[in-house]
């Protein structure tokens, strides 16, 4: 049974002797929280009590209080000093954090030994619940899109699969059948992000504006476009500020991103036009009238998939290890990625062929910055499928 690399710790910090915090799991939907939870389970030598909030109304906030009892309950069945308890989709619960605070707090005064385990696809509605009611409470963990590596052992996946197929591992039985794969990704897994993420969590006056937005995103994943150029794409667009903060909301679900421009001046970053960037190629692909095989064969469309696979293994690394990533250009110069880490930069540029002008740009941005160092991802540099396996911290 395969297990991802964040079980063993989880695990590890849910077994502790003493109750220390309450753990957060949060990240985008279909990457395998609830199925990591469900292997822990199986494994801890102490009763447990696993609940959703799938189907709970939100203002239903009592039920994370009946749910805490029952778990309260199993310990004192089975006479054990230990328990576990975990909640999931405790975002849909309308101020969720408040009950948790007051259940957890009510444990530690009792000195009961009940663990609890949170879990949520919605990153920013989680976060809100933790900086206002868990300070202090909360150890979080981020589960993001699965990596090449992790295709690779689960599922046999070679890279190219990957830079197509991406990482949703409920799909990966479908590859086979790529139009049925494609319905299953945009149904089951973007409408519902969207759907049960966004639009029943957050207040989004232009539904239709975010989707396709979205749509639009995922048409030029690597690629700069100003807000102003979005607005000309779009029917009803309402203004810029809109599209911003519809983007955020993608972002935060794992859809869609707008990466800033690098610029030591933290006011140049914020007002750059964005680079979008999918959290995970599977969304390119869904949206993609061509088969594989004919990108594969357009060598120029098939660049974009594996620059748009960096950028997704980049985006997800730097979600789960806190680092920065950036895009930079000036005029006619450009480097794909500058990732950041603790004040060091790295310049990257990716090719999924060989070009004579392939180093200009990461030769201006090294004469400007003095990056820690400057990295070609293809040939002549590191090859692509190499670092697609990679742990993106060991470049530093």
């Amino acid at each position: 049974m395969f297990q991802r690399p964040h079980f063993q710790s989880i695990q590890q910090r849910t077994q502790q002797e003493a109750r220390q915090f309450i753990q957060v799991i949060y990240g985008p939907r279909q990457v395998g929280k609830t199925t990591l939870v469900q292997q822990l389970l199986q494994q801890i030598p102490f009763p447990s009590h696993y609940a959703s909030a799938d189907a709970i109304t939100a203002g239903q906030g009592v039920w994370i209080s009946q749910q805490w009892e029952q778990a309260r309950l199993a310990m004192q069945r089975e006479g054990s000093k230990d328990g576990l308890l975990v909640i999931d989709e405790a975002q849909k619960i309308e101020n969720w954090s408040e009950y948790v605070k007051r259940e957890w707090d009510a444990d530690t005064q009792a000195g009961l030994g009940l663990r609890v385990i949170v879990l949520g696809s919605s990153r920013l509605l989680l976060q809100k619940g933790l900086s206002e009611s868990l300070a202090g409470r909360f150890e979080a963990t981020y589960l993001g899109h699965w990596s090449f590596a992790e295709m690779r052992e689960a599922f046999g996946f070679d890279a190219a699969q990957y830079v197509w197929f991406g990482g949703y591992p409920g799909a990966a039985a479908l590859t086979e059948d790529e139009e049925r794969w494609k319905n299953y990704v945009s149904a089951a897994l973007v409408e519902a992000s969207i759907s049960k993420d966004i639009l029943m969590l957050t207040q989004v006056n232009k539904p239709a504006l975010m989707k396709r937005l979205f749509e639009l995103g995922c048409q030029f994943s690597g690629q700069i476009l100003s807000f102003s150029k979005i607005l000309g794409q779009l029917q009803d667009a309402g203004n810029t500020t809109t599209l911003a903060h519809y983007l955020d909301l993608l972002h935060q679900a794992g859809l869609l991103s707008g990466l800033s421009k690098f610029s030591p001046n933290t006011l140049r970053q914020r007002a750059s036009s964005p680079k979008f960037q999918v959290h995970n190629t599977a969304l390119l692909s869904a949206q993609q009238p061509l088969t594989r095989a004919q990108v594969q064969t357009n060598p120029t469309e098939w660049g974009r998939w594996v620059e748009s696979a960096v950028g997704a293994h980049l985006l997800n690394q730097a979600l789960t290890h806190d680092l920065e990533l950036y895009y930079w250009r000036d005029r006619n110069q450009e480097v794909d990625f500058v990732l950041g880490h603790r004040n060091q930069y790295i310049g990257l540029e990716v090719k999924s062929r060989a070009s004579k002008a392939q180093t200009n740009g990461m030769q201006a941005f090294h004469d400007r910055f003095q990056p820690h160092k400057t990295l070609l991802i293809g040939p002549g540099g590191l090859p692509w499928e190499e670092f697609l396996a990679m742990e993106v911290r060991e470049v530093f």
